[in-house]
């Protein structure tokens, strides 16, 4: 799905919110709770999260693999084809899911949600 300002969306799941109190970061003064199903408006798109630390690896493997494997020892582009192969799932969900983006949506009971990552919502 691609976000951008003005797009109309959907809570996909439940999102709880919770205050802490001053000094006790334990102890709660309340809690939210948004539906799923709740409609909003997105306002801005912020920007891509960062890639988690296995795809990170993957790439940077990846990228001495290609550029450096044919001079390696055996030995050496064996484990690091075992190391590549070992994070091989992590990327292929990354690619997958794509990149993901944080919005800020103004819903439509008035709630303001910032910094919100894109896989709770549903364009509608």
């Amino acid at each position: 799905m691609t976000l951008e300002a003005g797009r109309r969306v959907r809570l996909t799941e439940d999102l709880g919110l919770g205050e802490a109190v001053a000094g006790d970061p334990g102890a709660a003064v309340g809690f939210l709770s948004l539906g799923a199903g709740i409609e909003g408006t997105v306002e801005r798109v912020d920007g891509e999260l960062p890639e988690g630390e296995e795809v990170r690896e993957y790439q940077r493997l990846k990228a001495l693999f290609d550029d450096y494997g044919h001079t390696m020892p055996a030995a050496s582009r064996e484990r690091l084809a075992e190391q590549l192969a070992a994070l091989e799932p992590a990327w292929a969900a990354h690619r997958e899911r794509g990149s993901l983006l944080t919005v800020r949506v103004r819903l439509d009971n008035g709630f303001v949600l910032d910094g919100l990552h894109q896989d709770v919502l549903a364009a509608l």
